[in-house]
């Protein structure tokens, strides 16, 4: 099924309206979410709605936060999101940050008693759109073993840097510390087809092409899969999101983050308050002047676009640039949603007494 732009907008909204968010915290909700789903990052799109959804009817999503600055420094601060979407906390935080940065020079922003704030590259754009350089990361539930083990004891992690350009579009490194995202699994899922060898390991640390492994005791692997291929790095990775954006801000951290989905309760023993992200804004400005710096942004992404490619018909591809022409295809052509997806997000509209798709 494919979707414009405008119906999916005004359907995620009024869900988010209908679980009692402001117009407000609606609006800027649904658009972290058709962002993913327009840059076709569909794994963390409106994919991800009925989960939202669930966790706020067990309670666990607060619909009305009161979103706090709770330690601050001139450049630095630490937010409670009080249990709100992280797709409401996560930006007020990064205008925080931009902010700060304008005062200061760069804006480093620590969050805590959050939920999951959609993809990273939304916030770090913000940044961008102020001619500053953006940094966005979150923690994540544990379905992630580290190198060595079979224990899940990180989330997937992700990380993001966005900078801005001139002619061409921000660059912007968007990435999971795991060998490969949640969602992807959950789209191999959907569509019964295996995911990779490397991605994933089975409860006994074998390797598993199975993207059911989860459910069964198996966990994801880092970035780098094994030792041989570096997933030390993976995992190093990893822990410095958890680090800066969980044990820093107070949230709960390694294998205490509570889950996503509703059906599996959150660890009795927390050690700290939701979820955590990490923030930052930093001025190009306080470097050199912005025009030079896009300049020669724009003479980096020329030269790599032009690297030498092993096969012709395979070119170099600058970070970023997929989603890229991904927003400019669908926002004309359409949002493409699978059958499985539609399927649940009309089962959600019709508990929540709302028009389907």
């Amino acid at each position: 099924m494919t979707v414009s732009e405008s119906t999916l907008r005004n359907f995620t909204e009024n869900v988010f309206l209908a679980m009692g968010c402001s117009k407000e915290h609606a609006t800027l909700a649904a658009d972290v979410l058709l962002l993913s789903d327009l840059r076709g990052i569909d794994s963390h799109g409106v994919a991800r709605l009925t989960g939202y959804v669930r966790l706020w009817q067990k309670q666990r999503i607060n619909a009305t936060p009161n979103i706090q600055i709770v330690h601050e420094t001139p450049s630095t601060a630490t937010i409670d999101g009080d249990a709100g979407l992280g797709l409401v906390v996560a930006p007020f935080a990064m205008k925080v940050a931009i902010e700060k940065a304008k005062q200061y020079g760069s804006g480093w922003i620590s969050i805590r008693n959050s939920n999951h704030f959609g993809i990273a590259g939304y916030h770090a754009l913000m940044a961008v759109q102020q001619d500053m350089i953006g940094f966005a990361m979150t923690n994540a539930s544990p379905l992630v073993a580290p190198t060595f083990s079979n224990e899940r004891m990180l989330g997937t992690n992700p990380m993001c840097y966005a900078f801005p350009a001139g002619k061409y579009p921000p660059v912007i490194v968007d990435m999971a510390t795991s060998a490969a995202a949640n969602g992807k699994l959950e789209i191999a899922q959907r569509a019964g087809k295996p995911v990779p060898e490397g991605w994933i390991q089975d409860s006994a640390g074998n390797y598993t092409t199975d993207p059911h492994a989860l459910k069964s005791g198996g966990s994801l692997l880092p970035l780098g899969s094994d030792r041989d291929h570096g997933s030390h790095k993976g995992f190093g990775l990893s822990a410095t999101v958890d680090i800066l954006s969980a044990v820093l801000s107070g949230a709960n951290y390694g294998p205490w983050v509570p889950p996503f989905v509703s059906f599996l309760e959150p660890p009795v023993n927390p050690v700290g308050a939701g979820i955590g992200h990490f923030l930052g804004a930093m001025r190009v400005d306080g470097f050199r002047p912005v025009d030079e710096f896009k300049a020669h942004m724009d003479n980096w992404v020329t030269r790599f676009k032009n690297a030498s490619a092993i096969h012709p018909d395979q070119r170099v591809i600058i970070p970023g640039e997929p989603e890229f022409e991904a927003e400019q295809y669908r926002r004309q052509n359409g949002i493409p949603i699978v059958d499985a997806v539609v399927k649940d997000l009309n089962e959600i509209a019709e508990k929540l007494h709302i028009k389907p798709l």
